[in-house]
């Protein structure tokens, strides 16, 4: 305990600057002391504000003030150099994290133990006597640990010894003899055991049922590989044909018009020609009559003037009307209609192809199916009721979130989606294409909750009009004690006690719809699994006095 003593007298004259014993120790005006050289430093730092303080209590000074050696204290620090007892290393104090000895006065060390019988923690030095003295010897040490006292049960101040497997809490052994009896109960250490044994089976499952997911994921890419190449080659090879196609219309248009081109050409030419060898013999004709106009032997002009003057042979040359404005604009807008037609066409085939490809995909990647309240509430929705849906005896109320059955009618006006005979309601927005979730509170004799298309029936007293009882649409009954989920008229029994409040969750993708009961855990009621193929209309229907609250969720 001398030992004990010497530890605690260094700390108390060690400057709580640079933590060692002081240096020329100095006190300052508010009492506490430092290495004068680590004070001087301290203060240098703020001297361009002109106001000081204590590192320790924050007490200011203005002037600076004037440092003197503390030489009483410079004493008692040699002497206590001289006593040759070396203090722990700096790096024992308790600092952030660390878990303080409670024995030590001042600036305390590090714990290095806990007692569970003293509901202490020791530095290595005060745990001394637990392993020296005989009494304590019998006591439970572990690693230091901080919050000793979330160690004792709460009703009985004893040490947590057992863990309740039953409940899933750590109890004294009184608490096993009182309101833990006849459960499984075993020590806490077992209780560690066997609780990180299950979850480590529980994980190795997981991890197995993960890995099969991979090599079934694995399985799935390669088929998808190897389908997406036999369709690409496919593809590749039906393209390729349809484009031939085009470019052999293209050919033959080009040939088309370059044949008519050169049929025109050779016509128009074959006629110049004739007409140049008609000029030419009609130039012949004349130069021989004006030879045959210059001779003096009348007698020879006459006998030879009617050869020469007889009209050209009739039918020759047909005649020809010549466009002067030849265009082939009709070629090319047919050419340019053919192409709209083949792009319009395209794109509409594109589309269906999109819409295929999309629904052979091997699978979607989806987020985990929720597993507790917190996870559940990442997909609240908020509904409202709508009015023009409920029947005149259901009173709505609270922003229309809240709906009683009432014997008096309420003044609704006519509306073609009134339900006007079961004493039913909808929600006014549609859910599609998402994961939506909802809670009711509901009291009273009976109700149900479920979702439907907005076809159901609003007219009539048909049971095809009532939640449950059509294939539109599919609900939670609670009536006569006892739960029954409802579709197409076909009844599932359900064995659980009565919940105030009722938890719904939508997977419109997924196909599936599921009621739970609410309270500290989410206990599943019954799971609809179906293929959703229009947005759902949560609804309600309700007998006297018991009312329905959709409940906000934050």
């Amino acid at each position: 305990m001398a030992e004990a003593n010497i530890l605690v007298a260094h700390d108390q004259f060690s400057c709580s600057v640079c933590l060692e014993l002081m240096k020329d120790p100095v006190t300052i005006p508010c009492g506490h002391s430092y290495c004068m050289g680590c004070i001087k430093n301290y203060w240098d730092q703020t001297d361009h504000t002109g106001v000081y303080s204590c590192p320790q209590c924050r007490e200011t000074f203005t002037p600076r003030p004037v440092l003197r050696r503390n030489t009483m204290l410079a004493e008692v620090v040699e002497e206590l150099k001289k006593t040759g007892l070396n203090p722990p290393p700096a790096q024992s104090y308790a600092g952030p994290g660390d878990v303080p000895c409670d024995f030590c006065t001042g600036r305390k060390f590090k714990a290095v133990k806990s007692c569970l019988t003293c509901l202490a923690s020791y530095c290595e030095t005060h745990v001394k006597p637990h392993n020296d003295v005989t009494p304590l010897k019998r006591h439970e040490l572990i690693n230091a640990i901080g919050n000793l006292e979330q160690k004792l049960c709460a009703e009985h101040q004893k040490v947590l010894e057992g863990f309740c497997r039953t409940d899933q809490t750590c109890i004294c052994w009184l608490c096993a003899d009182e309101e833990h009896k006849g459960h499984d109960i075993v020590s806490a250490g077992t209780g560690k055991q066997k609780q990180l044994g299950e979850t480590q089976t529980e994980i190795q499952q997981r991890i197995q049922e993960r890995l099969k997911e991979i090599d079934e994921q694995k399985l799935a890419v390669e088929s998808l590989k190897r389908s997406a190449c036999i369709e690409i080659k496919e593809s590749e090879k039906i393209f390729t044909e349809l484009i031939r196609s085009i470019e052999k219309i293209h050919t033959e248009v080009i040939e088309l018009i370059g044949a008519n081109k050169k049929a025109a050409v050779n016509q128009a030419e074959g006629r110049i020609k004739k007409l140049e060898q008609e000029i030419a013999k009609l130039r012949r004709r004349n130069a021989e009559l004006k030879q045959l106009s210059e001779t003096e032997d009348h007698i020879h002009f006459l006998q030879n003037f009617q050869s020469l003057c007889a009209p050209p042979e009739a039918g020759d040359l047909p005649s020809v009307t010549i466009n002067t404005e030849i265009s082939f604009g009709a070629v090319r807008k047919a050419v340019s209609e053919l192409k709209d037609h083949i792009q319009y066409f395209c794109k509409g085939e594109l589309v269906k192809i999109t819409t295929t490809v999309n629904e052979v995909a091997v699978y979607s990647l989806q987020a985990p199916e929720p597993r507790n309240s917190a996870e559940f509430l990442k997909y609240s929705c908020q509904l409202t009721l709508d009015p023009n849906t409920a029947h005149r005896i259901l009173c709505l109320s609270e922003g229309n979130r809240k709906v009683t059955c009432r014997r008096e009618t309420q003044r609704y006006p006519d509306h073609p989606e009134r339900f006007d005979v079961y004493a039913q309601v909808l929600c006014r927005d549609g859910l599609s294409g998402t994961r939506c979730y909802w809670e009711i509170e509901w009291s009273g004799g009976g109700a149900s909750i479920g979702v439907t298309y907005k076809g159901i029936s609003r007219k009539g007293g048909d049971h095809s009009c009532v939640l449950g009882f059509n294939d539109k649409s599919w609900s939670l009954d609670y009536s006569d004690s006892s739960y029954s989920a409802w579709h197409n008229n076909n009844e599932t029994v359900i064995t659980y006690p009565r919940s105030p409040r009722i938890g719904v969750y939508l997977d419109f993708n997924a196909g599936t719809l599921s009621f739970y009961g609410v309270s500290d855990t989410m206990t599943l009621l019954h799971r609809f699994q179906t293929t959703f193929t229009e947005p759902l209309y949560p609804g309600f229907v309700l007998e006297y006095d018991s009312p329905v609250t959709i409940c906000q969720l934050n």
